[in-house]
This record gives C-alpha cells, structure tokens and sequence, in this order.
C-alpha cells in the first residue's frame, strides 16, 4: 500500500476522524451545481453539532445541516435550490427564530475573502459594499463576535486607502477554515483531484483548511491523474481524506456525469417547509441509511441513470425540471 492509500476512507470514516463538533466548515459547489452531499448527510448520522459554516453560494445541503440541528453560526450571502427554493426554508425559519446566528456578505466579496485565506491572508481589502446596508448592518454583534473565538471580532473595518488619499476601503476578515468539503469528478489516492467545468471557491477552500476531504465520481490509480497534470485542479497535498462515492453531489448536478434531480429538490421543498415534515425526509433519506450505498440502493438504479447526462449535450435531454 502506498502513502496515498492510506487516504482513501469512507465519508463516515473522514467524517469521524477529521471533522470535530464546533468545527467551522466551508462546502464547496455553487447552489444546485456539485455540492458534497455525500458528507452532509453524513455529518448529519454522526449528529455533529456547533458547527460554523461558511458558504458564499450555499444550498439544500447547508439548509438540511441547519434543520439537523447541526449549525450554531452561519456566514453567507444566500442559500437556496434555485428553480425550487428561492430561501431555503430551514435556514431561514432559524435566522428569524435566533436559533442560528447569521451574518451575510456579497457573494463577490465572500468569495475573495476565501482567495484571501488561500493565501494565507489574515484579511483582504475591498470596495464592492461600501455604499450598501451591509456596511450598515451586521448580523452578529461585537458584543456577540467576542463570545465566539472562531469568529472574527469585527465584521468589517472601513479604512482610508492608503494609496489613494480620501478613497475609503473595507477591509473583511479571512475565514479561519477548519475542514472544506469539495466533491469532484475524479480523484486520485494520494489525494489529487480534478474538477471539470467550473471550479467555484472549491480551490480556494481547500488551500486554506486546515483539513479538506474531497469525494470523487471516479477513483483513479496516481499515475494515471499525473499523465495530465494540467487538467488537475489541487495537489493532494492539501488533501487528508479521498472517499469514492459516485453519485456524491445527488441531488445536485455534476457536470459531465449527471444532471440535477428535479423530483427530490421538489420533494425537499415540500418537506422543508416544517421541522416536522423535514425530520420525517431526513430520517427517510438519511438516518435509516448507514452508508452512501445505502442511500444509493434506495435511490435505485433507474432513478440515477435516467439523470446520467447525453454526452452530445452535456445535460439530461427530456429531464422534467419542475
């Protein structure tokens, strides 16, 4: 066995070992694009609980974390399953009930914080929201943000640029990154992997964790993702866990591999707009399944190779969409 096999693991097993209770997670994808289900549900199992999350572009697998009860803190600029849930129902009945502390920047602007924690920034300099109420507004107080040592003590400081006199900038903290899930469609054991179509902040996030844990479509041998290293995406050096699990993203779309399942996000917005009614889907989608097997095999096979995309398109031609 080489070194990079030992990475290799379930989601359960990279789960257990390397995401800890209060952690601050940031996921990777774009709402209904490549999101890392396959770790969401499995947070859920494990019953984490006091997690900091931090999703620019975030979605349904954030709102099901949230409903779990898994969540203390979020910091983002929206969530949703855009075409069948405008605001995800979990996320916002915690905002407007306090269970949840919540903070927003603009989506540019949350993004190039994550560029900046890539680079081992402690914060970076922008003038996308001076002019706008959130400069004006902030979610988690001062007061708040010193009772929380993973959150930074301010949201912001507007500062004089000192390049260009009388010209103002806002300076945002970096997020402090304990573990990014990403899901990607090909990896390797030594953690390598390859992202096709758009990359989002995956890579950012994943240079800035302290653990990053990426699920794959494909499983390749090292060699054979080293034959073309300019299609890779990230090194497996800032990789500490490689699960396989195909289908990773479903519900989402995964360009190249599988397009969006329309009749679970529509299931899942029904479901949601209760506590009730979600626990009811989570138990029937996630609990009772101990494994993303599990949950595959109660998918069934017909159900995911209908969402399997025609190659000459690059989507599921005839897919219902609502």
């Amino acid at each position: 066995m080489t070194q990079g096999c030992l990475k290799v693991m379930t989601a359960g097993q990279a789960i257990s070992r390397f995401l800890q209770d209060g952690d601050c997670i940031a996921m990777g994808g774009f709402v209904t694009n490549r999101r890392p289900y396959v770790f969401a549900r499995e947070i859920v199992r494990q019953g984490k609980r006091g997690l900091y999350l931090e999703g620019g572009p975030s979605a349904g697998d954030m709102d099901m974390l949230i409903g779990a009860g898994c969540v203390s803190v979020m910091i983002a600029s929206y969530v949703a399953n855009s075409g069948y849930t405008q605001v995800c129902r979990r996320f916002r009945h915690a905002v407007e009930t306090g269970a949840i502390l919540f903070d927003d920047y603009s989506l540019d602007v949350q993004t190039i914080a994550y560029h900046g924690a890539a680079l081992g920034l402690p914060y970076v300099p922008v003038k996308n929201m001076l002019g706008s109420d959130l400069c004006n507004l902030w979610g988690i107080s001062e007061e708040e943000r010193a009772k929380r040592p993973k959150l930074p003590q301010k949201k912001f400081v507007i500062r004089e640029d000192p390049f260009n006199p009388e010209s103002l900038l806002c300076l945002i903290p970096t997020p402090k990154i304990d573990v990014a899930l990403v899901h990607a469609q090909i990896a390797s054991p030594d953690g390598t992997f390859r992202i096709a179509g758009p990359q989002f902040q995956d890579l950012d996030i994943a240079i800035a964790a302290k653990h990053t844990l990426v699920s794959c479509e494909e499983l390749v041998p090292d060699d054979e993702i080293r034959k073309n290293p300019e299609l890779n995406t990230c090194t497996g050096l800032c990789v500490d866990a490689v699960v396989h699990a195909p289908y990773g993203a479903h519900p989402t779309q995964c360009f190249g591999k599988y397009d969006y399942d329309s009749s679970f996000l529509t299931e899942y917005d029904r479901a949601s707009r209760t506590q009730g009614e979600f626990d009811q889907f989570v138990c029937k989608y996630v609990t009772r399944l101990k494994t993303h097997e599990e949950y595959l095999s109660f998918l069934g096979e017909n159900r995911l190779s209908n969402l399997r995309i025609d190659e000459e398109y690059g989507f599921r031609r005839g897919l219902k969409r609502k």
